[in-house]
């Protein structure tokens, strides 16, 4: 193949890419993989920052709504108009979520319709030099550094698949060596229209090792 023929390859590939929604150059909050169960990895994550909001509608329409919330800030909906990069995943949990944050992060199914959304923000900012928001309801919280164990999925992330993933993930940690010290959230790293068969969706819960009596 001549090196003509290959860049166009190469670049209607790269065309296709961007239309069929297929993640390049995102940046995702960096770690390390330290062990496995099944198709479960366990992952160590370092601190990092999210700018949150919390939406209270069904489960669906609380991610959109909240993606849409909180786009606006990383958009220029901040106190100096500035433009924060786009990354992934977008993450979405139950509101008890957000309690305590000086520990691994406390998380609980939703018993009263509110839902937390998550965008995490890049490794380059720190609280001191991530913008104030302009919106009262979006949020900056530091989040520290936890292991967590990540299920992996394709497709479109109904409300029934999701919840599929999550009891499967919880099943799957009952007798091994990492027990779930928290309930799983979801992650969501691809725009809507990603051919379904190409998303990347995960579930997650922070684990702790599992001390047999």
């Amino acid at each position: 193949m001549s090196r003509g023929f290959a860049a166009v390859v190469s670049g209607v590939l790269l065309a296709g890419c961007s239309v069929i929604g297929v993640r390049d150059g995102t940046e995702e909050p960096r770690y390390s993989v330290t062990g496995q169960v099944g198709a479960i990895e366990i992952r160590q994550y370092g601190p990092r920052i999210v700018a949150e909001t919390t939406i209270a509608a069904d489960e669906d329409d609380a991610r959109s709504a909240g993606f849409r919330r909180i786009a606006g800030y990383i958009f220029g909906g901040n106190k100096s108009s500035s433009k924060i990069a786009m990354t992934a995943p977008v993450a979405q949990s139950g509101a008890s979520e957000t309690i305590a944050m000086t520990a691994p992060v406390a998380q609980s199914e939703d018993t009263d319709g509110r839902w937390v959304v998550r965008f995490f923000m890049p490794a380059q900012y720190s609280m001191a030099t991530l913008p104030v928001p302009n919106d009262e309801r979006v949020r900056l919280v530091a989040l520290p550094g936890e292991t967590m164990a990540v299920l992996r999925f394709s497709g479109l992330p109904s409300i029934s698949s999701v919840s599929e993933k999550r009891a499967e993930l919880m099943a799957a940690l009952k007798a091994g060596p990492w027990q779930p010290v928290g309930t799983p959230v979801a992650w969501y790293y691809d725009p809507p229209w990603t051919i379904p068969f190409l998303r990347r969706n995960e579930v997650a819960v922070p684990v702790s090792p599992r001390h047999e009596p």
